[in-house]
């Protein structure tokens, strides 16, 4: 029998009149002329559309042709957006009819007509794509890949050196292509997190290669989109907002083995807007003694100043907020190699050592300068580690809830290594801040991690330790808006005694009938241990019923995590399908199609 749920067909935001009205202009126009309306309909809703709104998500009918360029993007944590938006707006300025898509709105069924296709796509933890390209990755990886003699594509790959796996999604897509018989318009480029190094070059060469391949048409014009309100367009990754801290809690009893905080910060003044399901991007710093402890370790004067391509800075200001000191990367133990001459380093740089991802995963630059002392030049160091990057948290809070704020649940990387302190960069920032200190942040939207547009639909929320935070949000803003679809919260944590997240607020959410179940599974209270995992098995009846009967389902969390919930959640379809492993994939396909089904994994 077939195990795919039939579903509500998705309530589109037009009248049968309107929409019969776009039907007609649509037959009238070729490729290029949809390409350009899509644009044109884009840059007039973006100007009205209040600040901080959200626009349901619609499957878009857009049409390869031979003279439109394809831009597609993989994001996890919105790089590869901005990147592909840059390349959109600079085709477009050059006059050429340009469609920007998200992978997961790729119309598949087009690929195989595809003419010209540039990819911008992010590799996440051990060489897994992005949530939004999982499916068109499996596509192009599986057997019902078309071949794609036609295809002319580039390939941008963006990732993290501090990861064994670097960029592989990228390189595995490129090679892929190219293996389905598509021709290289240039070579793949991987990205580290200086990404404009890398992207800004690669940028420039794909749009010449755009202007060779692709026919720029008279009949498109650079759009000029409304301007946002100056509030909301002052405030982001580039310009953060300086937040005031408002409360700053441990809510771990102090005999946990983790220190979590709750952390509440001001908005008011930012401008700034954000739904449940969107993350808080943090510029941290690092703490003064371990920026202190690696001057040392090179006998250097903290306040040399030091220039690097533009900018001079005194060496500890360039360590303290500018350079990446707690995760390690291969290009940085190679350089660190022939400074110090180490055989072991040479040999731990060997492709498929295994040593490797240890050593990316668990030293930091003051283990490696320690370990193996090498000869630098303060100018070097700075020129050779990278750039410090943000880092994001799900946001715990509903603004329905709490007005001008933003809440996040942040677990403190605190540890010894050889009798000295580590910290996690941001998190011991964060965990280290007073009430009245200033943080800079910003807001990254996550489309695909949205509440159901409707409030009647029931929700599954599968959360263990910090991954509860964004189902925080999600019943704070279910309440508010008096949804009346059911809310089951899966939760887990090593004890519940000391352990609990929000514990009372859930109990009050219980009793308010905003949280109708709750399951937990407290791992070490019992033997053997249970997991949120080993909870779904136990459920999976009930859990069935609900998403049969239309639930949304979401997991945050872990990478590992999420894929042990994954196996569970299979485990759960198959036992009432007859136990069809591939119709058990295939359901919960269609619920990640249909929206029914998302992951923020990390």
């Amino acid at each position: 029998m077939s195990a795919r749920a039939s579903s509500p067909a998705a309530a589109l935001p037009l009248t049968e009149g309107q929409l019969a009205r776009v039907h007609e202009i649509a037959d009238e126009l070729d490729g290029t002329g949809l390409a350009w309306l899509s644009g044109y309909a884009a840059g007039i809703a973006r100007g009205r559309i209040a600040p901080g709104s959200r626009i349901a998500a619609h499957p878009v009918e857009t049409v390869a042709t031979t003279h439109t360029l394809s831009i597609v993007y993989g994001s996890q944590t919105g790089n590869a957006k901005r990147v592909a938006e840059q390349l959109a707006a600079d085709a477009e300025a050059a006059g050429i009819a340009v469609r920007l898509l998200r992978a997961d709105a790729y119309p598949l069924r087009e690929l195989k007509n595809e003419r010209h296709l540039y990819l911008v796509i992010s590799t996440q933890g051990d060489g897994d794509p992005p949530e939004d390209a999982r499916e068109l990755f499996d596509h192009l990886g599986g057997k019902r890949a078309p071949r794609l003699e036609q295809l002319r594509y580039a390939v941008l790959g963006l990732g993290d050196s501090s990861y064994p796996k670097f960029c592989a999604v990228g390189e595995r897509l490129d090679a892929r292509l190219a293996e389905l018989g598509a021709t290289r318009l240039l070579p793949r480029a991987d990205a580290d997190l200086d990404i404009g190094t890398v992207a800004d070059p690669w940028r420039a060469q794909a749009l010449a290669k755009a202007r060779e391949s692709v026919k720029p048409t008279a009949t498109v014009t650079p759009l000029r989109p409304p301007a946002v309100s100056p509030a909301a367009a002052v405030h982001s990754r580039e310009q953060p907002f300086q937040a005031e801290v408002l409360a700053n809690q441990r809510i771990t009893a102090h005999d946990s083995g983790k220190d979590v905080r709750h952390i509440e910060l001001a908005l008011a003044g930012s401008g700034l807007h954000y739904e449940p399901g969107d993350a808080l991007g943090v510029w941290p710093r690092n703490a003064p003694p371990l920026v202190e402890a690696v001057i040392d370790a090179l006998g250097f004067d903290g306040d040399t100043p030091v220039q690097h391509r533009e900018m001079t800075l005194p060496l500890h200001q360039w360590l303290g907020t500018h350079r990446e000191l707690t995760r390690l990367s291969r290009p940085f133990i190679a350089a660190h190699a022939e400074r110090s001459g180490a055989a072991g380093l040479r040999e731990l740089l060997v492709p498929g050592n295994p040593a490797l991802g240890e050593w990316l995963g668990e030293r930091q630059v003051i283990d490696l300068l320690r370990q193996h002392p090498g000869a630098w030049t303060a100018e070097d160091l700075v020129a050779q580690l990278r750039p410090l990057q943000p880092r994001l948290y799900s946001i715990a809070s509903s603004q329905k809830a709490v007005g001008e704020e933003v809440h996040l649940t942040v677990a403190h990387v605190d540890y010894l290594r050889d009798g000295d302190p580590r910290w996690g960069v941001a998190s011991h920032f964060l965990a280290t801040r007073d009430e009245g200190d200033a943080l800079p942040l910003y807001i990254e939207a996550n489309e695909r991690f949205r509440l159901p547009g409707d409030p009647s639909r029931d929700v599954i929320m599968i959360g263990p330790g910090t991954g509860v935070a964004p189902f925080r949000a999600f019943v704070q803003e279910r309440q508010a808006i008096g949804a009346p679809g059911r809310n089951w919260l899966f939760f887990g944590n090593p004890h519940f005694r000391s352990d609990f997240l929000y514990q009372l607020e859930w109990q009050r959410a219980l009793k308010e009938g905003a949280l109708d179940r709750i399951d937990l599974a407290f791992s070490r209270d019992r033997a053997p241990k249970t997991y949120v995992q080993h909870r779904i098995a136990e459920r999976a009846r009930d859990l069935y019923d609900w998403l049969q009967n239309g639930a949304h389902l979401y997991v945050c969390g872990a990478i590992a995590m999420g894929k042990d919930v994954h196996t569970a959640l299979l485990d759960t379809v198959a036992s009432h399908n007859g136990g069809n492993r591939e119709a058990a994939e295939a359901y919960l396909d269609e619920l990640s199609r249909q929206g029914r089904y998302a992951r923020d994994v990390y």
